[in-house]
């Protein structure tokens, strides 16, 4: 591996903004923000907007989408007009 062509890869503190949820994971990423964390050491901070304790998928809270309606719904507008049309 070449030295001097890779960007510097160091621990990071990553925060939910919603929720609060705080990890300590390594990143290249930069940050003038620090944190202390558990351990008493000082870490880059880098606030985001989802994590995976407030993305819907992962708390449960995700949307079933009404398939059925959707279906009766173009039904009603289109009245079946693609079926006609292979019919003829």
């Amino acid at each position: 591996m070449k030295s001097e062509i890779h960007p510097d890869y160091h621990p990071v503190v990553f925060r939910d903004a919603g929720t609060g949820f705080q990890f300590l994971t390594r990143s290249t990423v930069q940050s003038d923000r620090t944190v202390t964390w558990e351990d008493g050491s000082e870490y880059p901070l880098i606030v985001v907007d989802v994590t995976s304790e407030s993305h819907p998928f992962w708390t449960g809270a995700q949307r079933v989408m009404d398939t059925a309606g959707r279906v009766e719904k173009f039904e009603k507008r289109f009245g079946g007009m693609a079926r006609r049309k292979k019919k003829a």
